[in-house]
């Protein structure tokens, strides 16, 4: 079975507590575990920049910030776990390590942060790296990688696809500091970079692209790597 890494940002599960996508995640994860092995990485979103944005408020630093929001991805983590019930192993990876010991039972890996300054789109390229990926998923609130903020610049243009280079010469200037908010931050990009693994970044709002995508090979979206190294449909 190929081994597909998804980093689902939390702004995309749990855009707030009360109205979440995990309902509608859950359906879809489902359906795709039967058909590949899957690791799931999930963002903190704008729940965790609030407590890191009050962190900083009473003059917290931003390591310790970081570690805020860290909490805040399990937190979003485990709500994806309980969702998931006994498709998912029933504890949330806490490190890479773990995450390939859980993967031996055959269930979808759910984690969320691992360590202060690292987004989790960085989490999700070193596991997929860590465990031999086909494929890294980046299921954002965009679909795809543009040539500027397309919420800023009305003239930005979606690529179709850059090859890991384009990619890092695009990322190069995006911010690191606690709660950063960007498409892919640089060290995921130098990681997609070394590994060789492809990235399909596409639109994650609506679970059923994601599922179009690995099961039908049918997205919109911008594939980073080399030409015909996207392994869709599994």
């Amino acid at each position: 079975m190929k081994r597909i890494v998804i980093s689902l940002g939390g702004s995309v599960l749990v855009p707030n507590l009360e109205s979440n996508n995990i309902e509608r995640y859950v359906a879809v994860l489902k359906k795709i575990a039967e058909k590949c092995r899957i690791f799931i990485v999930v963002g903190g979103g704008g729940e965790a920049r609030r407590y890191i944005g009050a962190a900083r408020s009473v003059g917290i630093d931003e390591a310790t910030a970081d570690e805020l929001g860290i909490m805040v991805t399990r937190l979003n983590a485990r709500l994806l776990v309980g969702g998931l019930g006994t498709a998912a192993y029933p504890r949330v990876a806490e490190n890479y390590t773990e995450a390939k010991e859980f993967a031996e039972t055959g269930k979808i890996v759910v984690m969320g942060g691992v360590t202060p300054a690292q987004t989790t789109d960085a989490v999700s390229a070193v596991l997929a790296e860590s465990v031999g990926a086909d494929l890294l998923i980046n299921a954002t609130s965009v679909n795809g990688i543009y040539s500027a903020d397309p919420n800023k610049d009305a003239g930005a243009v979606r690529h179709e696809r850059l090859t890991s280079g384009q990619l890092l010469e695009i990322i190069a200037h995006g911010r690191l500091n606690a709660g950063a908010n960007t498409v892919l931050d640089i060290v995921a990009g130098k990681v997609v970079e070394r590994s060789g693994i492809p990235l399909l970044v596409l639109d994650g709002r609506d679970p059923e692209n994601l599922a179009r995508a690995i099961l039908k090979g049918e997205f919109v979206g911008t594939i980073v790597g080399d030409a015909g190294s996207c392994p869709l449909p599994v």
